[in-house]
């Protein structure tokens, strides 16, 4: 990965320019795995160009959002079969579920988060039950473009040394991601019961004409 990463940074990115950034988060997000590796060079580009981070930031952000649209694309185009050879039927079932019951979650929440958490599985399974391609489109933008303003931002002011707090925090997150995901979920839950619990007492108020 050091040396991908490198020839990227030395010969890609100076060649294309932040166009290349856009490429190879496209890749990444489709057809090819080079995990970590937009974080690390929107980390290390911003730190060569302070100036230039919001554009990498962005076309990185277009990139992954237009690969995940064609992983969306293969799924919708009857990509379970794809999945079920790769991840197991049984499996492929549950995510499917999951995308239908817990919509934008099952796709911001892999989305903000670095690997091992799967990702891909969830974009192709969510072209498999009908989600909406726009709301997939937006729900990504926002979530991927959190996360890689944050390390753009992060490599513009601290250079190096966001570069280190990036590998510490994937080499945490790689032990305990099952943890930070029941954590996660469990917070998730407690927002649905308040936002149903409220609802359920607004409902419940005479209206505006009643005594």
């Amino acid at each position: 990965m050091h040396k991908v990463v490198l020839w990227v940074q030395t010969v890609l990115v100076p060649m294309l320019g932040a166009p290349g950034m856009f490429v190879v988060a496209f890749l990444d997000s489709s057809f090819l795995s080079f995990p970590e590796i937009n974080d690390i060079l929107l980390v290390t580009s911003s730190h060569i160009h302070p100036e230039r981070a919001w554009l990498y930031a962005t076309m990185t952000t277009l990139g992954s959002v237009t690969g995940c649209l064609v992983m969306w694309e293969l799924g919708r185009r009857g990509g379970e079969a794809f999945l079920a050879k790769k991840f197991g039927a049984s499996r492929v079932q549950r995510v499917e579920l999951a995308v239908q019951r817990w919509g934008v979650l099952t796709l911001a929440i892999p989305a903000v988060l670095p690997p091992p958490m799967p990702f891909k599985i969830f974009v192709v399974a969510a072209g498999v039950v009908g989600f909406p391609a726009r709301r997939l489109a937006l729900t990504l933008l926002l979530a991927r473009g959190l996360r890689y303003a944050f390390w753009a931002a992060m490599g513009a002011y601290y250079g190096d040394e966001a570069l280190e707090w990036l590998e510490r925090f994937d080499a945490w997150f790689a032990d305990r991601w099952v943890t930070v995901l029941i954590v996660l979920g469990g917070l998730v839950l407690v927002a649905v019961l308040i936002f149903l619990w409220a609802r359920g007492l607004r409902a419940r108020r005479p209206g505006a004409g009643e005594a």
